[in-house]
């Protein structure tokens, strides 16, 4: 009998687990070094991968080399590059080598944190290694950390420590028809993240609680218009609970002025949450150490390793001045999970909904090990000088205007052909003007919608190249372009290649 042979009882034996091993990292080491050979953004279509599989699972056993063999044939095909240098999307991440092989000690390891004594490591280090991270980012003493999959769930987490503070009970009674109760109210930018609407709804608190909060001509939150908005939810018998500031918002990565908000919300006494899931990370570098001022004051931040500090998806970092909070609003230990070391340890499940947690905190300690602060910082700022450059090339075109100013590593702009419609390098402009290069056929005149138009037949031009692959948002009502570097292999001449596309692809239209 084969010692491959998935027929046996018991698992792989260590010799076939060598051998698949082995060329699976050849696999792997050869995908991080080549991911240009293949299209950043996938050209299957819909329902192609649902179809090229069995309806049904095997019976009986396959090999592993078979297995692969079909990864390549079949998922592959179906896989958008998150680890391409030429991935400008969303946010760039990267799944670093040295995370890569961390995760896969953690998988053989397959711990399960949520009690100290579960794995004592795995608790320990998730508190050193978000210690370092702190240091790292400059933010003080007094915050405790803990690891979430992602800042959605860390931000869920930090406003149900919020609503616990503010209604104690609620762990009991819940919010529904109490006469005690009148309308709670969370406090975001007109810019901030989606997950802050989806934590307000599934903490029972309704869509209606979240108070979007106008922005300012560099998109972000005006403190006068927040303290107005409390103001007038006060004088209308509801009650304030949380605000939500953005360092780094989606779209255009602006940073809400966090200091004044902190300032406000000591004096209103309400929850400030910070939300620095991307441009956190830029704390480590000097040119822009300052971008978490203020955010010592806050009572809880997230910043996500996981987009901007090379840790392979998922690991999201979560910070708080009253931990205790967070584990009065979710501690809850059944008599089966009670042990001996209880109250002389921490165990990660009273820090949130989950009972199960995996070893993340393995990936982060080898990624910080592995480049060190020094070599981090070089990084990002190499992506932030690369996206200064690509903004350059944006505003001495006369086909193409910037629409947000460029803080860290995403350009947002749009194609103006022949300085269409025009509003300028940056939020605000002048008013829309006619198109005055006749040599832009076709397009120079577009205005308005037609000029959305353009610019998404633009995008659609340039992913379908394969070569890079860029995403979209809205800017004061305007479809905008956006280009997000972050990965830790893109290079300069990545960056220009997607300009010299851009390019192309608009005198094509």
């Amino acid at each position: 009998m084969s010692s491959d042979d998935p027929e046996r009882l018991g698992d792989m034996d260590a010799e076939a687990f060598r051998r698949h091993g082995h060329a699976l990292v050849e696999w792997i080491a050869a995908y991080l070094s080549g991911t240009e050979r293949y299209p950043v953004l996938s050209r299957s279509a819909p329902g192609a991968v649902r179809d090229a599989l069995p309806a049904a699972p095997p019976a009986s056993g396959l090999p592993f080399d078979e297995t692969l063999r079909d990864f390549e044939r079949v998922i592959l095909p179906g896989i958008t590059h998150w680890n391409h240098p030429g991935f400008f999307a969303y946010f760039a991440i990267t799944g670093s080598a040295a995370g890569v092989l961390a995760e896969f000690l953690s998988a053989a390891l397959n711990v399960q944190a949520m009690l100290w004594r579960t794995s004592p490591a795995a608790t320990e280090l998730e508190e050193v290694t978000l210690d370092w991270l702190r240091q790292l980012l400059g933010l003080p003493t007094g915050y405790e950390g803990v690891i979430y999959d992602t800042a959605s769930i860390a931000s869920l987490h930090a406003l149900a420590a919020a609503r616990h503070r503010a209604v104690p009970d609620v762990r009991t009674r819940g919010l529904s028809g109490r006469p005690d109760l009148g309308p709670l109210r969370v406090y975001a930018s007109a810019e901030a993240h989606s997950s802050i609407d989806k934590a307000v709804m599934t903490l029972g608190l309704g869509h209606d609680a979240l108070v979007r909060v106008p922005v300012d001509g560099e998109f972000r939150m005006r403190p006068e218009a927040l303290r107005d908005a409390i103001a007038g939810d006060r004088a209308r018998g509801a009650t304030p609970l949380a605000v939500v500031a953005t360092v780094g918002t989606t779209s255009t990565t602006s940073v809400d002025p966090v200091a004044e908000m902190a300032l406000l919300c000591r004096e209103q006494r309400l929850w400030l949450h910070v939300d620095a899931a991307y441009a956190g990370a830029a704390a480590l570098v000097p040119g822009t150490r300052d971008v978490l001022a203020g955010c010592g004051e806050a009572d809880s931040l997230v910043v996500n390793p996981h987009k901007w500090l090379f840790v392979p998806f998922d690991l999201s970092a979560f910070y708080c001045r009253h931990m205790e909070t967070v584990r009065a609003a979710f501690s809850l230990t059944p008599d089966y999970l009670r042990t001996p070391e209880e109250g002389a340890v921490r165990n990660l499940m009273d820090t949130g909904v989950q009972l199960g947690r995996r070893f993340r905190s393995l990936k982060l300690w080898a990624v910080l090990r592995h480049f060190g602060s020094d070599g981090i910082r070089d990084r990002l700022a190499e992506h932030m000088r690369l996206a200064r450059l690509f903004a350059g090339w944006v505003d001495e075109s006369r086909d193409f205007e910037r629409l947000a100013p460029v803080p860290f590593s995403v350009v947002c702009f749009r194609a103006a052909p022949g300085g269409a419609a025009r509003q300028g390098a940056g939020p605000e402009g002048a008013s829309a003007v006619a198109a005055t290069d006749d040599g832009a056929a076709g397009v120079a005149g577009a205005a308005g919608a037609g000029l959305d138009a353009v610019n998404e037949r633009l995008l659609e031009a340039v992913n379908a190249t394969g070569e890079v692959f860029l995403s979209h948002t809205r800017l004061r009502g305007r479809f905008a372009i956006r280009l997000a570097i972050g990965h830790i292999r893109t290079e300069e001449r990545h960056v220009r290649r997607a300009w010299e596309l851009l390019n192309a692809k608009l005198r094509d239209l």
